[in-house]
């Protein structure tokens, strides 16, 4: 006899577990303090943006398999999701040693979640992954 709550707890967590991890993940590394991140040199900027960008497409990515669809309103929710995670995790840098809030991040971030997104629209491999949950 199956227990019809822990099965309705494993179909949230199946639906939205990787986004809360990821959520999780973003906060962590956001609480680094400056002085222990390392400076990679003149790619330092490309490379932290960039996994700024990709990061937030993956967070996006994953708010919309919580959301079960690739329809429009579903898109605009998860963008609007990692919109907002990205505001409070600038929100949250201002108070980690070393770091500061910006809203440049901000913008680059909801362009990584932007892209990620429009990515899911045009990929079947996206597709495929938000729809089945794999």
């Amino acid at each position: 006899m199956s227990n019809p709550a822990a099965n309705r707890l494993y179909q949230i967590l199946q639906r939205w577990g990787p986004a809360l991890v990821l959520m999780l993940a973003i906060f962590l590394f956001s609480n680094t303090p400056s002085a222990e991140i390392p400076n990679l040199g003149g790619w330092d900027r490309l490379v932290k943006k960039g996994g700024h960008m990709l990061g937030y497409a993956l967070l996006a990515l994953t708010l919309l398999r919580g959301f079960g669809s690739a329809g429009w309103r579903n898109i605009l929710f998860a963008f609007i999701g990692a919109a907002l995670y990205a505001a409070s995790d600038e929100l949250h840098q201002f108070f980690v040693p070393g770091r500061h809030a910006a809203l440049l991040d901000v913008a680059i971030d909801s362009l990584g979640a932007a892209l990620g997104l429009l990515a899911a629209r045009r990929l079947p491999v996206l597709q495929r992954i938000i729809h089945c949950g794999i």
